[in-house]
């Protein structure tokens, strides 16, 4: 493993309105989304894009589990840390832990999450090796 896979990644998101229900506090889905944007600009900050690996490699990462805690709640204008440490877990798929922490990654801990996914062919969704830059 490399280091890029040992350090975990981290990434702010701001609470909006949209992302919250009537009384200001975040809906419970949205966290899913926060996770799959971590996850996304983590490839990122590698050098890699989603749509590149579609596009130039047929490679599509799958969500195939996903284990959530929910500790405290997210509220209307706060700043949340996502982070994310991904495990190679065999040929073909690997887990994310994630966490997301109110106003640092040191901060008080809202969510914390497990996330496997699976590496598939874009055109046929069987699966695929991972490729070596991520391992």
């Amino acid at each position: 493993m490399t280091d890029a896979i040992s350090v975990p990644f981290a990434w702010p998101v701001r609470i909006y309105w949209e992302d919250t229900d009537g009384g200001g506090i975040v809906y419970y889905a949205n966290y899913l989304r926060y996770l799959e944007r971590s996850r996304t600009e983590w490839l990122r900050a590698m050098g890699e894009s989603q749509q590149r690996l579609v596009t130039e490699d047929n490679l599509l990462f799958t969500v195939v589990r996903v284990e959530i805690d929910y500790r405290q709640p997210a509220r209307l204008d706060d700043l949340l840390y996502v982070t994310c440490k991904p495990e190679v877990e065999g040929r073909v798929s690997m887990s994310f832990s994630q966490s997301i922490h109110r106003e640092s990654i040191e901060g008080s801990l809202l969510a914390a999450a497990r996330v496997r996914v699976a590496c598939v062919d874009a055109r046929t969704l069987r699966p695929r090796r991972i490729p070596a830059f991520i391992k």
